[in-house]
């Protein structure tokens, strides 16, 4: 049964009880696996206490074909990184006819490619860092030339800043390279731009209030991200409203740039004139203690438990193929009356008569 998306079957649930049986995929094989399950885990809390009936489901121990087979009416998709968030997933479960969470399988397959993104922000007037595509040390002198130091390379298919090294020294590149190298083939190095960086969660079509990122460490790295206390939010994050609504703007243009949809986040630096840079933006951001999508959530009023559900309302755009079977018209009833029914009786002895005359000449 394949889905389609229809962003018109999007509606408010009422009922815990109206999701049907929701299976939480977390964890998963990538280089992301723990950051998944730590995200997975409080997704299937907070919807619990919410009174949905979820469970726990983790793709690396069982097979997709089982979601259908357990009776799940639908997917919380909570994986990060290749594999969960690239498209992948979502084509399996397009094809097991299991509506889930976010965004489709081109929005997530573009989402996850760094540089297709940069080029499709680009195309709807997002500024994003000049790069250049690393295939090995041939490029390395260019990529030199061209972005200066310092410059960051970075593999272009991972998540949560895994596999990421600033470069500040020309003799730095090579190991910086091999790192990104390590986790897929396609690496490219990005011009350096110090900050500061701003983030901006999307929720329905909706931009959340920004928040401002900063971490004593080189960058906002995986340790930053996830692990280390010393990062500091600012949410609000002291932009003027003016240049809120335009980083909200410049935010939701690239998240639709790339066919994303549901929720998700867009990630920015600032310049040194001010200019906000698109990073990435992220289909599947985190949902742990550190996490910046719940942080911005809060800021409107909308707790965790109540943001889990909303990103389960999103599911229910993935609905079975073609249109809606329409209702046959309804017959009309037949008169009762004595008059009626006379008229009724009557016709039917025409009708038998003349079936008798049309057999006698077909006799003769």
């Amino acid at each position: 049964m394949r889905l389609i998306y229809d962003p018109r079957a999007e509606r408010r649930i009422a009922a815990p009880g109206e999701f049907g049986r929701v299976a939480v995929l977390y964890g998963g094989d990538s280089s992301e696996r723990e950051i998944s399950l730590l995200s997975g885990n409080a997704v299937l809390e907070g919807l619990r206490r919410r009174g949905v009936d979820a469970h726990p489901f983790d793709p690396r121990d069982r097979p997709l074909d089982e979601l259908p087979l357990r009776r799940f009416a639908r997917v919380w998709i909570a994986l990060h990184g290749p594999g969960g968030e690239d498209g992948t997933l979502q084509g399996a479960l397009e094809y097991l006819g299991v509506p889930y969470t976010g965004s489709g399988v081109m929005g997530s397959a573009i989402g996850m490619d760094k540089l297709r993104t940069k080029r499709l922000a680009l195309s709807v007037g997002v500024a994003s860092a000049d790069f250049v595509v690393l295939r090995g040390e041939e490029d390395f002198e260019h990529a030199l030339e061209r972005l200066k130091l310092p410059l960051i390379v970075k593999p272009a298919t991972q998540g949560s800043s895994v596999g990421m090294s600033k470069v500040e020294r020309a003799a730095d590149l090579p190991a910086a390279y091999a790192v990104a190298a390590k986790l897929e083939p396609l690496v490219f190095a990005e011009a350096w731009i110090p900050g500061p960086e701003y983030t901006v969660s999307i929720l329905k079509d909706q931009a959340l209030p920004s928040i401002r990122i900063e971490t004593p460490r080189v960058f906002y790295d995986y340790e930053a991200k996830y692990f280390r206390d010393d990062t500091r939010y600012f949410c609000p994050s002291g932009l003027s409203a003016s240049a809120e609504a335009h980083l909200a703007s410049l935010a939701l243009a690239a998240f639709e740039a790339a066919g994303a949809s549901g929720w998700g986040r867009s990630d920015f630096m600032m310049d040194a004139a001010g200019r906000p840079v698109l990073l990435e933006i992220n289909t599947i951001p985190g949902m742990t203690s550190h996490s910046l999508v719940p942080m911005a959530a809060r800021a409107i009023g909308v707790d965790f438990d109540e943001l889990v559900w909303r990103v389960l309302e999103t599911s229910f755009t993935r609905r079975p193929a073609g249109p809606a079977r329409a209702k046959a018209p309804a017959k009309a009833k037949a008169s009762t009356t004595p008059k009626a029914a006379a008229k009724r009786k009557a016709a039917a002895k025409r009708n038998a008569a003349a079936k008798r005359r049309a057999g006698s000449r077909g006799k003769a």
